[in-house]
Parts: C-alpha cells; structure tokens; sequence
C-alpha cells in the first residue's frame, strides 16, 4: 500500500517538474538573448561613431592581427628561401657566365677590327680598281642623247643653240636616243670604228681571208722594197728603228686574234662585255689601232702600184689622196698624216674613206657642225657595196667622235 502511494506521489512531483523545467529554460535563454543584444548594442555603436571598441572587439581585433602576422611570416620565408635559391644559382653559374662575356667582348672586338681592316681594303682596293678602270675606260656606257646634250651646251651663245637643234634633230628624226662617249684623244675615230665592228661581230673583210695579213710587214719591206717602214712612228713612239718589224707584228697579232675571238661570240651582250675588258686595257686598244695604221699603209702602197703600173682601176679615195700635196706618195702619207694619228692628230676625211675601204664597212657620220646643210650626213666611203655593214659615228667638230645609239 505504501509503495504505490510513493509511486504515485513520484509521477506527481515528475508531472509537476516538467513544467518548471520548460519554464526555467524558456527563461534561460531569454536571459541570453538579451544578454547578447545589450552587448551587439554596445560594440555596433562604437563601430560606426569611430570609438574604442569594446572587450570582444579588441579580441576579434587581436585574433585577425594575428592571422595577418602568421601571413606576412609565410610570405617572408618564401621571400627568404627564393632569395637564397637564386643566390645559390648565381654562384653557380657566374664564373661560366663572365667567361661567356668576356668571350663575346672578344669576338665582338675581333670582328669590328677585321671589318674595319677589310672595309679599308675593299676601299683601297674598289678606288685603285676605279682609277685603273677610269684611266683606261676609252668607251663610256650609254646616256641618253638630249641629257648630254643638256649638260655639255648649257650657254645661250649661237653655236650652242645650233647645237641644241642638231641633237633635237638627231633625236626625234633620225631616232637616236642614246649616245657613248669615246675618249677624245688622237686615236677616237680608230676606236669608235673598230668597237662598232667588234661589238656587232662584223667578221674580217674579204681581202683579210685571202692572204696572212701576219706576213704584211715582211712583204713590204722585201717584195715592194719599202725599207723606209722603218721610219714608222706607234703613236706617241716617234721611232723605234729596226725593231719596227717585230712591233708591227705584236700588233697584227693582236688584232686577228681579238677580231677572230670576238666575232665567233654570238651572243650579243657577251660581246658588248668582252669589247669593254679589251677598250679597256690601253696597251692591248694601242695595239690593235695602231696595226690598222699599218693596214692601211699597206693599202695605200699597194693602190699606188696599181696606179703607177696601171695595172687596174682603183677607188677614187686613193686619187684624192694622192692629190694632196702632203701625200703625195706612200712616204709621204706616212711621214706627213699616219706617224701623227694617235701622238699629235687624228683620222682626216680622207683617212677616213680609206679607212671604211679597208674595213669593208660604211661609215655614216653625223656632223653636228655642219647642221643644216648637205654635209651633215655623209658616208665614208661613199663608194660602197649593198652587202657592207654599216656603223655609225657622232662628232662636233670633224676631230672627237662618238656612238650614237638608234632605237625605234
């Protein structure tokens, strides 16, 4: 009976605590809800009025200093352990790369003094090769013709005017746009002939193929009896006695075997630079100038038989140069017109039909001097056969010539 009066009486006071117990924590958090809103409430309002902070905001504070002092520790040892890597590295690799440096400095120096030196030699050199070639550059490349013209006659005067009008003349009529300039010395008609007949691969004339013209000399001197050949002058060399025979024959040499070698290239532009390497070298040009000299010695020689023995009709040119009081005779012509050609004058206009005879070539000229009349273009000779080439040359005055150039 007193036990179950006991239990009953537990599940009361069990049926009662329940109660208070919901009560009591209801009340317990209350109280810490308010308790934390009073504190939010003093720490919000020092925040925003720029006031100490209050105990738990000097904690959150103090807890964030820490943290960002933990970073900075791990950003200075990484700082710390990369410093000493790139230390250690640069250690290693300072020797080869000063050594490196110092081999590059080395060549560098090198090589500016090697191109220093060669520049200086290749300079040297370019101005000895210029000198040389402009020494013996007897045949200039080709300008255009009014350009020239523009630069040589720049005055007002009458000659220049008439001048002016002939090369105008030259230019749009007889369609020549181009000319070269030939060295104006004492040999300038002899060169503008023969390069026009190298460069155009105008082979030997007729008679040259059918005798040695080697043997000319010798032929002269012991069939015709002609020992005054030894009188003969190369040019500027008034006499050279008994060694003429040997120095005409060089001379003859020469000429056959840079005819012979020049006029079997058929390639045109291969013989326009194989005319300028020779017009290029002065005693190789002298050569063959003066073995045409000597040709036409030997012309003149053998037309003067001919006429002596009236053996047979010759070319008119040989009685107009025998008229000449100064040519009178082989001797005479030697001694008064060819010793000169080459030292103190040139081609006159009877050496120029004779030469255009020997050469089996007509020669038309363009005589700027005589504009504006018959004269201004004449052949030479003027006696000449349909099949003969034909070059054409430029002068100012009857003494310097040049290559006029046509192109349509």
């Amino acid at each position: 009976m007193l036990r179950r009066l006991d239990r009953g009486a537990s599940k009361n006071r069990e049926q009662l605590t329940e109660p208070v117990k919901r009560n009591r924590v209801d009340q317990s958090s209350k109280k810490s809800i308010d308790s934390y809103l009073q504190g939010l409430g003093k720490i919000l309002p020092s925040m925003f009025s720029g006031g100490c902070p209050s105990s738990e905001a000097s904690e959150m504070a103090t807890a964030g200093d820490r943290d960002n002092g933990q970073g900075r520790n791990e950003v200075q040892s990484w700082t710390t352990a990369v410093n000493q890597s790139l230390h250690i590295v640069w250690q290693k690799i300072k020797r080869q790369l000063i050594l490196v440096m110092s081999f590059l400095l080395a060549a560098l120096w090198y090589c500016r003094r090697l191109y220093a030196y060669l520049a200086q030699l290749l300079k040297w050199w370019s101005r000895y090769l210029q000198r040389k070639f402009k020494k013996n550059l007897s045949v200039l490349a080709e300008v255009d013709l009014l350009g020239y013209c523009a630069r040589e006659w720049k005055g007002e005067t009458k000659q220049a005017k008439q001048m002016k009008a002939a090369y105008e003349e030259l230019f749009w009529r007889h369609h020549i746009k181009y000319v070269r300039q030939v060295r104006r010395d004492n040999y300038c008609a002899l060169r503008a002939v023969l390069f026009q007949v190298f460069s155009q691969g105008i082979y030997f004339p007729s008679w040259m193929k059918e005798r040695d013209i080697l043997k000319l000399p010798e032929k002269l001197l012991y069939s015709q009896g002609c020992n005054w050949i030894q009188q003969y002058s190369f040019g500027p060399e008034r006499y050279t006695g008994a060694n003429v025979f040997g120095k005409l024959r060089k001379c003859i040499e020469t000429l056959k075997t840079q005819w012979t070698e020049i006029s079997g290239v058929k390639d045109h532009d291969e013989r326009g630079n194989m005319c300028n390497i020779l017009f290029s070298d002065e005693n190789k040009e002298h050569k063959l100038y003066e073995a045409i000299k000597f040709i036409m010695l030997y012309q003149v020689v053998e037309a003067y038989e001919q006429m002596k023995n009236e053996q047979k009709r010759v070319p008119i040119l040989f009685s107009l140069l025998f008229a000449r009081d100064t040519s009178s005779d082989p001797l005479s012509f030697m001694m008064n017109h060819l010793n000169s050609i080459g030292d103190t004058g040139g081609l006159e206009q009877v050496e120029m039909f004779l030469l255009g005879y020997l050469l089996e070539v007509k020669i038309r000229v363009y005589r700027l001097c005589k504009f504006n009349t018959e004269e201004f273009q004449v052949n030479y000779p003027e006696e000449y056969h349909r099949d003969w080439q034909e070059v054409s040359l430029l002068t100012e005055d009857d003494h310097h010539y040049h290559i006029p150039i046509i192109r349509i």
